[in-house]
């Protein structure tokens, strides 16, 4: 148990799965944070055919509330047939998009984060764009939002519906 620094008004539990360039990992995250920042819910995000991550959150206000855990996310990963500009870039403030994600599951918005991510005693900057579920428009400009590995600050959070693709003529 530790105490919540100030402006820190909920317990959070994380539990997620997450895939990077193929390199897959479950993991648990518990912390304290902003409550307007925490959604209680699924949430599943896709870059690329292996750069994703799907989480389960729940947020709480009472002591100790998030010393359970909570049921590992589904990963539904059968294509729904929209698509998204899809990019990923490291140490950048932007990304172009140049490329095109394929939702998956319940995915049904493109998003835009930039940002930093704590990564241990760094905060270097990232940007990203692809699919998401429409809860992952929770996530604000100016939120610090915790996957089940990392803590990011967002300086842009875009969420637009996504587009089916234009149609071959056959």
């Amino acid at each position: 148990m530790k105490a919540c620094e100030a402006g820190k008004d909920a317990c959070v539990v994380i539990v997620g799965e997450s895939s990077t360039k193929g390199h897959h990992a479950l993991n648990t995250y518990k912390a304290c944070m902003k409550y307007s920042d925490c959604y209680t819910g699924f949430v599943s995000t896709t870059m690329g055919p292996k750069d994703y991550m799907v989480s389960n959150t729940r947020c709480c206000q009472s002591d100790g509330c998030n010393h359970g855990s909570v049921p590992p996310p589904q990963n539904n990963r059968t294509e729904n047939g929209l698509q998204c500009p899809a990019c990923i870039a490291p140490f950048q403030e932007t990304c172009p998009g140049t490329q095109a994600a394929r939702c998956v599951g319940q995915e049904t918005h493109c998003v835009y984060f930039a940002g930093n991510v704590q990564a241990g005693l760094i905060s270097p900057k990232f940007a990203t764009r692809g699919c998401a579920t429409e809860s992952a428009c929770y996530a604000k400009a100016g939120a610090q939002v915790p996957s089940a590995s990392y803590l990011y600050f967002l300086h842009r959070a875009d969420c637009l519906p996504a587009s089916q693709p234009p149609s071959r003529a056959e």
